[in-house]
Formats: structure tokens, C-alpha cells, sequence
């Protein structure tokens, strides 16, 4: 009974503290301003919710045709939420909530103003859950709170929750692989062992693998530094760490396997730069975006005789050793997979900091007046030095005054208290700890608010044309009005907002996310070098205006801006508009289902320009992996010798451009137009010799960016092809610098291919599509031989023609497609995540076997306290 009613007291203390530290954003949510970052907070985190939350609450768990151009959500969005345990619970909570008419549908605001309250209840269970970890330690409650506080109300937290909110529930599974590490060296229980280590692979598995690092790190200092005398012996420990590892992945394969597969299948160019082992750059004293290390820990940390209490020992060998690892970009590489160095592991160093301030706020009574003294000159001294060192700082600015003020109030404090120990000042001691923390973790949240324009993110922003207007919102309803197909694509996004197709609720054709379908990307970057109008690694978005392509993958409708009608392709017609937008129609829209006798080989068609291979794509399929082509395609003839290049602002010799003028480069001077001609196709390879600057490029009309060559997000795919409306002169502007630019090719596309498409194309076909089953009855009276559906190819589909399992190929570069069978084809396709079934099969068997085990325990819990009873009875039974 006293337990549980520590309990409830420690969990309201958690939630109390949880409130008193987000007290910025909260009186930000009065304000109407929210706990969001303007770009990946609510291009990828509230847009993903609401994604997610829309495909839960109707009972569609696994793919998304509005996801991009269509993807399985489960496997590529685990790195964000589709398996995170909050976000479930909260999806829970809120449909209910929904369902009782308590609240509205939710919407973008929705989620964005429910983040600081969903940051107050995670935020509780990490103080909660850790408190009571450092009190299994043999910390007092009072000391393992605070230590609790520390780590939790870090700057790693407010910056994870604001920016990339899935990033923080890595807090909450920390403690809890601390406290089944415990369980097995102290009680050789391995139970708490499996549900941590579960949880952990289960809610995100790249974040599970940064907290196993860690956890593989703090058993190897566990073993250097045993804290009881009666510890599980090592090789006992062993085999509990590999067998409840073993049992945990088995429980979590439902969810990590397929989360593992989508990081697999995604695509990231490796980082070609060096990688320092050490950068001493960042100011973890005063100005750190990642990591502040707070005055009282440096005071444990030189408060040398700390160091004979064995479990301060460990938390502050851990705290230095993770302190000099934030000062390698290579240990940053090594917790992002060894590629680009990013910081975001450093919530670590933040708990072995919180357990030394557990450990030595336990302690505190031992230390001497010399050794406190000791300790505050070292660490002032440190702090001047590290102010005089960097010259950012001055020794008069805020961010110098206020953080000595803290090391002052700080140091006063421990005096206090050691000079005099009594109850009173112990607890002053505790209280002044607690109220910096709160006041430090408020001053994080306004700093990263002012410092990434958080305080934009208001309602009236969510609402503008900046983000998803009334205007746009109404402009693609009058198009859903019109037009009741499910499966066109409408090319519209706001400005640089990808994801803008889930906001406003349309089939779209562009997609921002960390983990997208290599495929996809493939056909963008190297097949069809379709430029995006922007470059990232991680993003992909329209079709690069080119008429083919927006026929042959459903792209129906386009929005633009008044006042660009150059970006408009060919064959699109001016159907709708309002103040601000027109919307234009595809003349040439291909059907959704297209058969087809004419296969040509992707091997045969790998070095030839990009226009034929729309070609090919129009006329037939291209298909992967085949042998030879069974038809013939013109050629598309370079005519770049026809024309005459004429050098503006700039010298180009030698595959060398030298621009010296603000803004210059070529002009392709076509020397006798054809009649026939509605578009070229400019093709080149571009490349900038400035180390780290971006740059604009302009065609025409036609604008693109890309980015500079330090860039963790550059592409590196320098080969580019631009669609330019028909013109006498094509012009290739860049800003002042020297560029290589080499393989200049033009090409002329008259459309004959694309129209005759369109004649001849079919619309026999019935096609059903709910959630992840697609079901197509098609009567194949030409004996075509396959069929393409603009679908994306993933691992998880699965075919059957007329009852019949069959293979299913990958065409046109990227899609679905299937050879068909004369006469009548019913077709059912199916997605469910990549090894779903067989990684479903054994989470259930996983399971089963931990209750076997945890059965078993129990029951030999049972015989040793049976034992000793009959152990006596047999006694009194030989006395008598």
C-alpha cells in the first residue's frame, strides 16, 4: 500500500514538474502559437499523424495511393509513427475522444495544438520512469528525481520534441533498458529485459539501435564497475542478454522487420567527405543546440572523493567519456549508421549526467568544504577559459551573464548546505537544483522558437496560402466536384511543401519523407533524370513538366500561380480558376490499366536518351530483367550540333564554365526550327566548383536550385534534363562561379507518339481499390502480353489471376506490371508489408514462449518457497 502510494505521488510530482517545464509553449498555446517546427515539424510530423490517424481509424493499417505516388505506409513511415507506442496511444485516446463528439474531426491544427500536451505526457513518464530506475539504484526519491529532471528537461528533448517529435520517445526506453539491465545483475531476472529491449525494437528501429549502443555500452562499464557483492556472474549474464535478445526481436519481428526492410529499400548516396575524429567547435557550457552541460554536474564531476561511491562512479565515467564522444563528428557518424555525422544521440549523455546528480545529490553530505571548494574553482576557471577560447562569446552577453549567474547560484547552494548540513538546506539544496532545471528548460524552448521561427507556426499560418488556404482548399474541391475518379493525380504543392497532397487531401505527385521507395527514386534521379525544381535526397515532386510522364502516371490536373503559364505542359488545357490559381487539364491522360504487346528490355534502352525511353514506355513496357526487346523504337536524333552556343556573362572552354558576372552561362541558338516541334528535351552535366555554395539554375523560364557540395542532402546526380516549351534560343543561366559543364545534348519532341497512345488506348478494364486490395476484371481480346498499373513496385504485393498465384514484374522503371492471359483475367493484388505474414508468425510464437518462460519462473518461485516447509516437516518427522 505505502508503494503504491509512493507511486502516485511520484507520478503527480512528474506531471507537476512536466507542466512547470513546458510553461513557454504553453503560454505560446494561449497565444496561438504551438510546440511545432515550421518545416519537418509539420511537413513530415503533424502530416504523417494525420495520415496515419485517417488509415487506423478506418481500418487501413498498411498503404496509401495518396502517400506520394503511392507507398506502403507501415513499412516506410515506422521510422516516424506507424509503430511508435505513443503515437498509437494517442491515436487511441483521440478517437475516442472523436467517437464521444468530444472533439471535431482532427485536422493539421488538430495535431499541432495537441503537441505540447502530448510533450506534457511523455515528458511525465520519462521523470516518472527514471525516478524510479535511479531509486531501484539505492538513490532517495528526492535525489533520484531531480536526477530525473535533469535528464529529462535537457535541450535535447524540447529540441527532438519541436523539430522531430518521434526522435523523443527515445527518452522513454532508456531507463526502462537501464532498469532490465539492473533486473538481470542484481536479481538475474531477465523478464523487465525482453519488455524493454521488445518496446525498444518494436516502437522505432533507428532509434533501437542507438539505445542498444548505448546499452551495450553501459553493460561493459557495469561489468568494469560491479555495485553489489552478490552480482549475477558475467557469464550468467551473458547468456540472459542473448536469450532475452534473441526472445525480444522474436516478439518485436511484426514491426522491425518490415521498419528494417523500408530503411533497406530506401536510398541514400554515401557521404563521400573525411570524417574528423574530433571537432571541439560546439560550446557545451554555453551554447551547445544540442547538449548544455549543467554547472552542478561538472561540480560532481571534480568533486573527486564523489568518486568512492561505485555507482556515482559509473554515471560520472559515462558522463566524461559521452561528453568527449558529442566532440566526435565519427562517434556521430557511428550512431547514424556510419554515414553523415548527425547529432542526435546526445539525450544519453543526458541520463548518465541525470544519474551522476541522482548519485551525487545522495552523497552530497560527504563532501568535504575543501573538496567543494576545490571543485568550484576548477569548474569556474573552465568556465572563463571555454568563454575566453570562443570567440562568439562575450563575456557581457546574456547568454555568458546568465549561465555564470547559474554557476554562481549553484555553487552558493552546495555551500550553503555543506557549510551547515541541516534538513531545511538540504531541501534548499534540492528546490534551487529543480528550479534551474525549470528555468533552463523554458529558456531552451524560447531559444529553439526564436532560433528556427517556430513562433510563425500559428493557426492563422496553418490556415494562410503560405500552407493550406481557403482558396486552394476550395479550388481542389470544385475539381474533386467534377471529376469523382479515384485515381487521378492533380500536380500541386505549396511552394516547397511536398507534402502538401496529405494536408489538402488529393492524389498528388510529390512526397518529403527520410525514408521513401528506392524505386521511385531511382526512376527520378537515373532513368528518367526528372528534375524535382529542387534537389534533396529525400524528397521527390512533379513530373519536370514533360508531357509523357504526367500521361502515363495518371497526372490528370495541374495547379499553378497565375502569371507561369511556361510550366504548364504540353497538352494541358486551361479549365478552371480562381484570384489567384488556374487549373489545367491533361488532354492526354492514359488509363489507369494499360495492356500492351510491344516489351522492350530496360537493359536495351540503358544508354539511350531519355526521351526514347518515354517513348518506349508509351508505346509498350519496359520491363526489368528481360532478355531482348520484341519491338523497335525510332531513334531520337541529338541535335545539338544544329544549333550554336553563344557564351553571356561567362567563358566556356573546355567543358569549363567561368560565369563573372552576377548571373550568366550559354545560349543554344537552334538554327532551323521544326513546324512539328512542341517541346525540347535539354540534357547536360552540371556541376559547381565552389565548395559549399548552392546555386540557381534557370533554363528558360524554367527555374531549379541545387545544393552545395558539403550538403549531407546532395544528390550527387549532376545529370540533368530539362524540359523546355519550343523557343529559337534555350538559355542556361547560373550565378558567378565555375561550373563544369559538359554533355550537351538537345532533342526535339513533336507529341505523335504520346496523341497515337491516346488514340489507341482501351478502357475495358473494372477496378475496385479498398485499403491494400485491388481487384481488376479485364477481358484481353488482343492477345496483348502484359498489363502496367502506375502503381509503384514494392516488396509486399502479392498477385493472382484467376485464382492463380503469379509473379509480379517491375516495369517502366518503377511500377507494377504483370504478363496477362487471353480472354477473361480476373486479378486480385494484394499489399501487406514486406514479410509481414512470416514476421507476424513469429512475434505470435515469441510471444507464447516468453509466457511459457515467465510460467516456469513462477512456478519454480513457487517450489523454492515450498522447499524449506518440507525441508522442517521431514525433520520433525525423524525426531520423533
Amino acid at each position: 500500500m505505502k508503494k503504491k502510494r509512493n507511486l502516485s505521488i511520484l507520478f503527480g510530482a512528474s506531471l507537476v514538474l512536466a507542466i512547470l517545464a513546458h510553461l513557454f509553449f504553453l503560454k505560446e498555446w494561449t497565444q496561438g502559437q504551438y510546440m511545432v517546427g515550421p518545416n519537418d515539424g509539420l511537413q513530415q510530423m503533424m502530416t504523417f499523424k494525420k495520415l496515419l490517424y485517417e488509415q487506423y481509424t478506418s481500418g487501413n493499417f498498411f498503404y496509401a495511393y495518396q502517400y506520394g505516388l503511392g507507398g506502403g505506409t507501415y513499412s516506410q513511415l515506422a521510422f516516424y509513427f506507424s509503430t511508435s507506442f505513443v503515437f498509437i496511444i494517442t491515436a487511441v485516446i483521440v478517437f475516442l475522444l472523436e467517437w464521444i463528439h468530444l472533439i471535431e474531426t482532427p485536422d493539421i491544427v488538430f495535431w499541432a495544438k495537441a503537441a505540447v500536451f502530448i510533450s506534457i505526457c511523455r515528458l511525465t513518464l520519462i521523470i516518472f520512469m527514471t525516478t524510479y530506475v535511479f531509486r531501484y539504484m539505492k538513490c532517495n526519491w528526492l535525489s533520484a528525481f531531480i536526477g530525473a529532471g535533469v535528464y529529462g528537461l535537457s535541450i535535447m528533448y524540447y529540441r527532438h520534441v519541436t523539430y522531430w517529435e518521434f526522435f523523443s520517445d527515445a527518452f522513454l526506453w532508456v531507463p526502462l533498458l537501464v532498469f532490465g539491465v539492473e533486473k538481470i545483475i542484481r536479481e538475474g531476472r531477465v523478464g523487465w529485459f525482453i519488455v524493454a529491449m521488445a518496446i525498444t525494437l518494436f516502437n522505432n528501429f533507428y532509434f533501437a539501435y542507438v539505445n542498444i549502443i548505448f546499452i551495450v555500452i553501459y553493460i561493459i562499464f557495469r561489468w568494469l564497475i560491479q555495485l553489489e557483492s552478490n552480482e549475477t556472474s558475467r557469464r550468467s549474464q551473458l547468456k540472459l542478454y542473448v536469450s532475452g535478445g534473441l526472445i525480444s526481436f522474436g516478439i518485436s519481428a511484426v514491426a522491425f522487420i518490415p521498419a528494417v526492410y523500408g530503411f533497406l529499400n530506401n536510398y541514400r548516396p554515401s557521404y563521400p567527405y573525411a570524417i574528423k575524429s574530433f571537432d571541439f567547435s560546439d560550446n557545451i557550457l554555453f551554447l551547445s543546440a544540442y547538449v548544455i552541460v549543467p554547472a552542478l554536474v561538472l561540480l560532481f564531476l571534480f568533486t573527486f572523493s564523489l568518486y568512492k561511491m561505485k555507482t556515482f562512479r559509473l554515471f560520472a565515467i559515462m558522463s566524461a567519456v559521452f561528453i568527449l564522444f558529442h566532440f566526435s563528428p565519427f562517434v556521430a557518424s557511428a550512431f547514424n549508421g556510419f554515414s553523415a555525422p548527425q547529432y542526435r544521440w546526445e539525450y544519453l549523455l543526458s541520463f548518465t549526467m541525470g544519474g551522476a546528480v541522482a548519485v551525487g545529490l545522495q552523497y552530497v553530505n560527504k563532501i568535504s568544504k575543501k573538496g567543494i571548494g576545490l571543485s568550484s574553482i576548477i569548474v569556474i576557471s573552465l568556465y572563463l577559459v571555454v568563454c575566453y577560447l570562443d570567440e562568439s562569446l562575450h563575456i557581457a552577453s546574456f547568454p555568458v551573464i546568465s549561465i555564470l549567474c547559474l554557476l554562481i547560484a549553484t555553487i552558493t547552494l552546495l555551500f550553503l548546505f555543506i557549510w551547515k548540513r541541516n534538513r531545511p538546506r538540504y531541501l534548499l539544496l534540492h528546490i534551487g537544483v529543480l528550479l534551474t532545471c525549470v528555468l533552463l528548460a523554458n529558456v531552451y524552448q524560447y531559444a529553439i522558437s526564436e532560433a528556427g521561427s517556430v513562433q510563425k507556426v500559428t493557426k492563422s499560418y496553418l490556415l494562410s496560402d503560405r500552407y493550406n488556404g481557403k482558396e486552394q482548399r476550395e479550388l481542389l474541391q470544385k475539381v474533386k466536384e467534377q471529376d469523382a475518379g479515384s485515381f487521378y493525380r492533380i500536380d500541386w504543392k505549396v511552394g516547397y511543401l511536398n507534402n502538401t497532397p496529405i494536408v489538402q487531401n488529393f492524389n498528388g505527385i510529390s512526397a518529403y519523407s527520410s525514408i521513401l521507395n528506392q524505386d521511385i527514386l531511382f526512376f527520378y534521379l537515373y532513368d528518367l533524370n526528372i528534375d524535382m525544381g529542387r534537389e534533396s535526397v529525400s524528397r521527390y515532386a512533379t513530373l519536370g513538366n514533360r508531357a509523357n510522364l504526367y500521361s502515363l502516371f495518371q497526372g490528370k490536373y495541374m495547379i499553378r500561380e497565375k502569371g507561369n503559364p511556361a510550366s504548364v505542359p504540353y497538352g494541358f488545357k486551361e479549365l478552371m480558376e480562381s484570384e489567384h490559381y488556374t487549373v489545367y487539364q491533361n488532354s492526354n491522360v492514359l488509363p489507369f490499366v494499360r495492356t500492351t504487346k510491344q516489351v522492350f528490355s530496360e537493359k536495351d534502352l540503358k544508354n539511350t536518351p531519355v526521351l526514347k525511353r518515354e517513348r518506349a514506355m508509351l508505346e509498350g513496357v519496359i520491363v526489368a530483367n528481360l532478355d531482348r526487346t520484341n519491338a523497335n523504337l525510332r531513334d531520337v536524333p541529338n541535335i545539338i550540333n544544329k544549333t550554336s552556343i553563344e557564351t553571356v556573362g561567362a567563358s566556356f572552354k573546355n567543358n569549363k564554365l567561368s560565369v563573372n558576372e552576377k548571373e550568366g552561362g550559354i545560349d543554344l541558338i537552334i538554327d532551323k526550327p521544326d513546324m512539328a516541334t512542341r517541346d525540347y528535351y535539354v540534357s547536360f552535366h552540371l556541376e559547381s566548383l565552389a565548395k559549399s555554395q548552392g546555386f540557381a539554375l534557370k533554363v528558360n523560364d524554367y527555374r531549379t536550385t541545387r545544393k552545395h557540395n558539403q550538403s549531407i542532402y546532395k544528390t550527387f546526380v549532376d545529370d540533368l534534363v530539362i524540359r523546355v516549351p519550343k523557343a529559337n534560343k534555350i538559355s542556361i543561366r547560373v550565378p558567378k562561379g565555375k561550373y563544369i559543364l559538359r554533355d550537351l545534348a538537345l532533342y526535339k519532341e513533336n507529341y505523335h507518339t504520346l496523341e497515337t497512345a491516346k488514340k489507341t488506348a482501351t478502357k475495358k478494364s473494372q477496378v475496385n481499390w479498398v485499403d491494400n486490395k485491388l481487384t481488376i476484371t479485364y477481358n484481353n481480346q488482343n492477345n496483348d502480353r502484359y498489363m502496367m498499373l502506375p502503381i509503384p513496385f514494392e516488396k509486399g504485393w502479392e498477385l493472382s489471376i484467376n485464382d492463380e498465384q503469379q509473379p509480379l514484374k517491375k516495369v517502366n522503371y518503377a511500377f507494377l506490371g504483370f504478363p496477362i492471359k487471353d480472354g477473361i483475367n480476373e486479378i486480385k493484388l494484394v499489399y501487406y508489408p514486406p514479410f509481414f505474414k512470416i514476421s507476424l508468425a513469429v512475434t505470435l510464437i515469441s510471444i507464447l514462449l516468453t509466457l511459457l518462460i515467465i510460467r516456469r519462473g513462477k512456478g519454480k518461485k513457487e517450489q523454492r518457497r515450498k522447499r524449506p516447509i518440507s525441508g522442517v516437516c521431514a525433520g520433525l518427522s525423524r525426531r520423533r
